[in-house]
C-alpha cells in the first residue's frame, strides 16, 4: 500500500509577531518535502483583532494547499479590560475557555483529512500561547510541537520560569531590579530589569508560568533563530536531555510585502521615492512596531534628538487607532520646517522594503524578534529601544550577549513615566550611524550567516529536514 501524504495543523495568534511567521513556516515545510501536501492554519479570532482575510487571499493565490481559517469567537470571553491591563493573562484565559470548541474543530478537521484516504495529519504545530492545545493533540494521538516565534534566549527564560516557580511561587519584585539571574542559554548573567515587564504583575506572571510549564510536554520545539546567531543557547539545549528536542529553523521571515489594511499607496510611493534619492547607508529608520504608540512628550524628545544629531531619517509614528490623532499632530511646532529635505515622517512604513533599501544605514527599533531578524537579514545595525513583551530581553541579547546592537535603552517601559531624552537619542543615532564600522561589519557578516543557515546543508535547513524526517518516517497507512 502506498504511503499517505502528510498534513499539518498549525495554530497561531492573529498578530504581527505570530501569524506571518506561522505562514512562512507553513510555506517552508511544504516546499521542503514533497510529501507534505496540505497545511491548515487556524488563527485565533480574538475580540480585539482583525480577521486574517487579507493573508488568506494572498495564500490562496500563491499556495492553494495552505488554508488559513479564522476560528470563531467564544461565548463569554474574559472581560476586555483585562487585556488592556495584562494582555498575557487575557489571552491565556481566553484560550483555556476556547479549548472545548477547539477540540471539536481540530477533531473534525483531522477526521476530514483521514476520510480522504490519502492524507494523514502528522503533527500539530502550536504557537507559544496556544500550547494548552497539547492536550488536544494527546487525545487525538497526534504529536504536538511548539513554534516559538521568539529567540532561543526566550526559550531559556521559559525554562528558568518553570524551575523558579518551584522555588519562588510569586512574580518578580521591582525592588530586586538590579539582581542578576542565571538563565539557561545565556553566557552572561541577566539582570531582572530586562525581564518582560508583565512578569512583575501577578496575573500575567501566572499566565507566563503556566505556559512555560507546558513546554516540557511538547514533542519538540521549533525556534525562529539560527545557530550562528545564538550559539550558546543552541549548544545548551542540544545537551539538555530532560527537555524536548529543539529544532532551530530560522530565520523565518516574511520578505514580501505583508498584507496591511493601513497601507496608503500614495504615502508608500512617497517614502520609497525619497529613499531612492538618498545616499547609501545615510538614513536612520525609526519604527516601534504595531503597538509602539508614544505619548506627545516622548515624540517631542525624539524630534529634538533628530534635529540635533543632523542625520537623515525616516520616522514611522504610530498613533492610537481609537483617537483621531495624526502623526504630524504630535510633532513640535516648526519641526518639519527645520528638518526640510533630510527627514520624512509617516504613520505606517513598509518595514521590509525600508530595511532592504540601500539608503538605510541604521534602525532604532523596539526589538521585536521579527524586526531583529529582518534587520540582521539586510545587514542594518540596530539601536535598541524595547517597549513590551520580551523585547527587553531581546535588546539585552543583541547588545550585551552578542555585541550586534547599540544600547539606547534596555529597560524602557512605555506609560510608566520614563522619558528617553533628546541627548540619549541623538547619541545613540550617531553611534549606530557613524560610530561602529566594526559593528556594522559584524552585522553584515551575520546577514551572510543567516542566508547560509537556510541553504542546503545549513544548520536550519538540516533542522527542518530532521524534523520532517522524524515525523514522516512512520507510515500511517501500514
Amino acid at each position: 500500500m502506498a504511503k499517505k501524504a502528510a498534513a499539518f495543523i498549525l495554530v497561531s495568534l492573529p498578530v504581527t509577531g505570530h501569524l506571518p511567521v506561522t505562514i512562512e513556516l507553513a510555506k517552508r515545510l511544504m516546499n521542503h518535502d514533497r510529501r507534505v501536501k496540505n497545511i491548515t492554519i487556524l488563527s485565533w479570532r480574538l475580540p480585539f483583532t482583525s480577521p486574517s482575510s487579507s493573508y488568506s487571499d494572498a495564500l490562496s493565490r500563491s499556495h492553494p494547499d495552505i488554508d488559513l481559517v479564522d476560528l470563531p469567537e467564544i461565548e463569554d470571553p474574559p472581560p476586555l479590560d483585562l487585556y488592556t491591563r495584562v494582555a498575557e493573562a487575557y489571552i491565556y484565559r481566553y484560550i483555556i475557555k476556547a479549548l472545548p470548541v477547539l477540540r471539536e474543530i481540530i477533531s473534525a478537521l483531522v477526521s476530514s483529512y483521514h476520510a480522504s484516504g490519502s492524507v494523514h495529519v502528522v503533527g500539530l504545530v502550536l504557537d507559544f500561547f496556544s500550547n494548552p492545545l497539547i492536550d488536544v493533540g494527546d487525545d487525538l494521538n497526534i504529536p504536538s510541537y511548539i513554534l516559538l516565534t521568539c529567540s532561543a534566549g526566550f526559550l531559556g527564560l521559559m525554562k528558568y520560569l518553570s524551575e523558579r516557580h518551584r522555588r519562588v511561587a510569586s512574580e518578580f519584585d521591582d525592588r530586586s531590579c538590579h539582581e542578576l539571574l542565571s538563565i539557561p542559554g545565556f553566557d552572561r548573567s541577566v539582570p531582572v530589569n530586562v525581564m518582560p515587564p508583565r512578569l512583575f504583575q501577578k496575573d500575567s506572571h501566572e499566565a507566563y508560568v503556566k505556559l512555560a510549564e507546558r513546554f516540557k510536554d511538547a514533542k519538540g520545539i521549533l525556534v525562529n533563530t539560527f545557530t550562528d546567531l545564538e550559539p550558546h543557547a543552541i549548544d545548551y539545549f542540544s545537551r539538555e536531555e530532560n527537555y524536548p528536542p529543539v529544532y532551530v529553523v530560522g530565520p523565518v521571515v516574511n520578505l514580501e510585502n505583508r498584507p496591511n489594511p493601513n497601507i496608503d499607496p500614495v504615502e508608500h510611493d512617497m517614502i520609497m521615492r525619497w529613499l531612492d534619492e538618498q545616499h547609501e547607508s545615510s538614513v536612520v529608520f525609526f519604527c516601534f512596531g504595531s503597538k509602539g504608540v508614544l505619548d506627545s512628550m516622548q515624540v517631542k524628545e525624539i524630534a529634538l534628538g533628530l534635529e540635533s544629531c543632523g542625520c537623515r531619517f525616516l520616522w514611522s509614528i504610530r498613533t492610537n487607532p481609537m483617537k483621531d490623532v495624526k502623526p504630524y499632530d504630535l510633532l513640535p511646532d516648526g519641526f518639519m520646517g527645520r528638518v526640510t529635505g533630510r527627514g520624512v515622517v509617516c504613520g505606517w512604513a513598509p518595514q521590509v522594503e525600508v530595511l532592504s533599501h540601500k539608503a538605510v544605514g541604521g534602525f532604532v527599533s523596539h526589538c521585536g524578534w521579527n524586526s531583529i531578524l529582518e534587520s540582521l537579514w539586510f545587514g542594518v545595525p540596530i539601536a535598541t529601544w524595547p517597549m513590551y513583551a520580551e523585547q527587553h530581553l531581546n535588546a539585552f541579547t543583541m547588545t550585551k550577549e552578542l555585541g550586534l546592537a547599540v544600547e539606547l535603552r534596555l529597560d524602557y517601559v512605555s506609560g510608566h513615566g520614563s522619558v528617553v531624552i533628546a541627548e540619549e537619542i541623538s547619541r545613540a543615532v550617531r553611534s549606530v550611524m557613524n560610530g561602529g564600522d566594526s559593528r556594522r561589519e559584524k552585522v553584515k557578516e551575520m546577514a551572510g550567516l543567516a542566508r547560509k543557515a537556510l541553504m542546503d546543508g545549513g544548520s536550519s535547513f538540516s533542522a527542518v529536514s530532521t524534523f520532517l524526517r522524524e515525523l514522516l518516517a512512520v507510515d500511517p497507512s501500514s
